[in-house]
């Protein structure tokens, strides 16, 4: 997350990173953040709520099946990979983006 004390986390950083926030996979300090903004922020705090509670109702009917680990590990290096795409395709700027035009 990109917020700090100057410029906190606005809503829609907020909500991009719920799901890390509710499976607690992300660090302190943007955690503390994220709890901040919850905790002020009337929005986010229900969205907040009903993401918590379909992750518990999901948890109670679903959470007996066990999870093969390959298709775990599977996952995980998929979300790395996208995320690291993500940061390089942010780091190269807009025009590294831009397909080049074919001279007609």
């Amino acid at each position: 997350m990109s917020g700090d004390q100057a410029n906190p986390p606005n809503c829609s950083e907020v909500l991009d990173h719920l799901y890390e926030y509710l499976d607690h996979e992300m660090p302190d300090g943007d955690s503390v953040k994220m709890q901040e903004h919850i905790d002020e922020c009337s929005p986010c705090l229900e969205k907040y709520g009903l993401e918590q509670a379909v992750k518990k109702l999901v948890k109670r009917c679903c959470g007996q099946d066990d999870v093969p680990s390959d298709l775990r590990a599977k996952v995980l290096e998929r979300i790395d990979t996208i995320r690291d795409e993500a940061r390089a395709a942010a780091e190269a700027g807009p025009e590294a983006r831009e397909a080049p035009r074919a001279d007609r």
